[in-house]
């Protein structure tokens, strides 16, 4: 089995974080593996507010609710975006689906890396759009649908990797 299959494979979401910060050059290759994802007609129509000062995540955990209280302990935490502004227009939907190649780029990368991660979802719920329209004051064209936290792991959530191929789940050639 491939590094990569085994990464995919034995991915957990973890919710609980060492004190362990993470350093700026690990941040921009979670970052980056993210904008390395692929995107309808390559528009890219993803931006990202990333969260690594502590009295800061503080902050944004209390606004944020329930989700909150992770991203509160993690070691950053990255508010992933759809920008109206570079959306392929015939077909806007298309911005939350590429954000969120984006995003789970960015969760492969970091579970390679030693961190673990949670996907915490926004989109389309338009309360909790609302807020972080307002934290961030992200202008108009942009939209949050996601928010991910990254940390390095205080629970231990490794064991044998994921089989859930579930055959009643696969069509091939027809239904």
């Amino acid at each position: 089995m491939s590094e990569t299959v085994e990464t995919i494979l034995k991915r957990r979401s973890i919710r609980k974080y060492t004190e362990q910060k993470a350093d700026e050059e690990t941040i921009k290759t979670i970052l980056r593996c993210g904008m390395s994802g692929p995107s309808a007609v390559n528009a890219r129509d993803w931006s990202f507010v990333v969260v690594n000062d502590p009295e800061e995540l503080q902050k944004w955990a209390r606004a944020s609710g329930r989700a909150g209280t992770i991203m509160a302990g993690s070691a950053f935490s990255v508010l992933l975006c759809a920008d109206g502004e570079r959306e392929f227009k015939r077909a806007p939907e298309y911005r939350i689906i590429n954000g969120s190649i984006a995003g789970q780029n960015m969760i492969l990368a970091a579970e390679s890396l030693g961190l673990g991660s949670v996907w915490l979802g926004i989109w389309p719920q338009q309360d909790k759009i609302d807020v972080q329209k307002a934290y961030f004051g992200l202008p108009d064209t942009v939209t949050p649908h996601s928010i991910i936290s990254f940390g390095y792991p205080a629970e231990n959530k490794t064991g044998q990797p994921h089989l859930d191929y579930e055959e009643d789940r696969v069509h091939f050639n027809k239904w």
